[in-house]
């Protein structure tokens, strides 16, 4: 009994010690603006690969000062629109040679958002701050009179695609369609990933966990109950191999979108990982993405 006493204690220290150390820090779990060894600061600007672009300063609805770049195919180019959230690490200037390669592949214009607390915006980041940004950005973008603003296509990896679907849930007549990419169902779901053992305590609403900690997390992300609000055309981009988040956290998303919208489309990658499948998918996956933009944000629209 007394041994049974010393574990039933010792697992509940290491709850209690994860719980703690959860409820502490877990924005710092799933916001780093800063990666180890490096500064806040961009290593480079679009002006190091030649591109075409602008600073764009921006501010959210409640005041937060945000950075952006607005980088373009042609000085007058009336392309698609690609409005992109990163992941969670780093900032959006470790994206460039990435949207280097997709603004050749795709021959379109790129919006670049630096989430309030990384790059060079101000404040600090919080999934209701992060929302707010993003609204910011793409009123800004619906603005513009330089571009065709019935081609706003949201994309979003990782933590961008939670961002990415929230956003296109809430303005159907402002984006035309979305773009997910190796994201999760929720943090929630994801927490029980990172500590195996909190699966018994948090979880998302298609998890049997007991949910009776869900209430200490500040920013749940439940990305499976926004995508499966979405009305316009979806692209999920699943690579096999992702280390971070489970490949079925893609699969579940596809499965509860297209519950509502017949236009959603899976598409695997055997050896895409978290953050290249777009690097190993190579013109397969740059051409499923341009099929995609040419079916549901085509030229022949309308400017709004």
């Amino acid at each position: 009994m007394a041994y049974v006493s010393v574990l039933l204690y010792g697992v509940g220290g290491i709850v209690v010690a994860g719980v703690a150390l959860l409820v502490v820090f877990q924005e710092k779990l799933v916001y780093v603006p800063v990666l180890p060894g490096l500064t806040k600061s961009y290593p480079i600007t679009p002006a190091r690969l030649n591109l075409i672009y602008e600073d764009v300063w921006l501010r959210s609805s409640d005041g937060v000062r945000l950075h952006s770049w607005f980088i373009k195919l042609l000085p007058d180019s009336q392309g698609p629109t690609i409005l992109f959230f990163q992941e969670n690490a780093g900032n959006i200037a470790h994206r460039l040679e990435m949207v280097r390669i997709m603004i050749q592949n795709l021959k379109c214009n790129v919006f670049m958002l630096s989430y309030r607390g990384y790059g060079e915006s101000d404040g600090y980041p919080s999934q209701h701050g992060i929302i707010k940004d993003a609204q910011a950005a793409l009123d800004l973008l619906s603005q513009r009179t330089d571009i065709d603003t019935s081609r706003i296509v949201v994309f979003g990896r990782s933590l961008g695609g939670a961002v990415g679907a929230v956003l296109t849930k809430n303005n159907p007549e402002k984006v035309s369609a979305l773009i997910l990419e190796n994201t999760f169902t929720s943090i929630l779901d994801m927490a029980g990933v990172l500590l195996p053992f909190l699966k018994w305590f948090i979880g998302g609403s298609g998890t049997k966990s007991l949910k009776l900690l869900n209430f200490v997390v500040r920013s749940p992300w439940n990305t499976i109950d926004a995508i499966g609000e979405v009305k316009q055309p979806v692209l999920f981009l699943s690579g096999l191999q992702d280390e971070m988040v489970p490949p079925f956290h893609m699969k579940m998303l596809y499965a509860k979108a297209a519950t509502r919208n017949s236009q959603c489309t899976f598409v695997e990658f055997p050896d895409g990982m978290h953050m290249d499948t777009w690097l190993t998918g190579g013109d397969v996956y740059w051409r499923t993405v341009m099929q995609f933009l040419v079916k549901h944000a085509p030229e022949e629209k309308k400017l709004r």
